[in-house]
């Protein structure tokens, strides 16, 4: 588990497609304790250490976690968000973030406005209902505010801070990025979906109109 607060940008050091996806990510200060078998956030997924060097650590992707995640196409010298997995009893300055990635979104415009930057997305189709105003979504690993959502378009607004301490602040319209939506909210969405209320709120709902 993940709170979406980018402890540190790295960088991709190695690809390596021969079997499968592995990665080295040089880094600093992720490493400090860093040990093999534990889970860090790359951009978004949620990837298991294998080794660890003096600049860098490794880490394999299982194939869906490669085809349905931008890291897919990574190459080296290619900058990347990295947090270590959160800690019982730690703050939670962003929102619960599991690193299971629910799909790229792309960028359709990115403006500045004074001391912020609007970033306007879309969504793959089927996600636009657990958008909601005001409400977290995971971008590239980062933990972000929902700004009015309309269908699968929605904005995220980024504070210089954030701009300068994640990736975030390189992106341009026709960019693509990790979408994680929120844990809550999927999982409400589930349980209505699948609850035999769901159905006798609506017929109430329509006889009371």
């Amino acid at each position: 588990m993940f709170t979406g607060i980018i402890e540190e940008v790295g960088t991709i050091a190695e690809v390596s497609r021969s079997r499968g996806l592995r990665l080295g990510v040089r880094a600093q200060r992720v490493l400090d304790d860093l040990k093999p078998g534990d889970s860090i956030a790359v951009s978004g997924p949620c990837l298991t250490v294998e080794s660890i060097s003096a600049d860098r650590f490794h880490a394999s992707l299982l194939p869906e976690t490669a085809e349905g995640t931008t890291l897919s196409a990574v190459q080296v010298g290619q900058r990347v968000n990295l947090e270590r997995a959160m800690r019982l009893g730690d703050r939670l300055g962003g929102h619960l973030v599991t690193g299971h990635v629910d799909g790229i979104a792309d960028v359709a415009s990115v403006q500045d406005r004074g001391e912020t930057r609007l970033i306007e997305l879309t969504c793959p189709p089927g996600q636009e209902k657990y958008l909601v105003d005001k409400g977290s979504v995971a971008l590239d690993g980062v933990s972000l505010t929902v700004r009015n959502p309309v269908g699968r378009r929605f904005a995220v607004a980024l504070v210089r801070a954030t701009l300068a301490a994640t990736t975030l602040g390189d992106l341009r319209p026709g960019d693509h990025v990790n979408i994680e939506l929120d844990l809550i909210a999927k999982h409400v969405g589930k349980l209505l979906g699948e609850s035999p209320a769901q159905g006798r709120l609506a017929a109430w709902l329509a006889e009371s109109e």
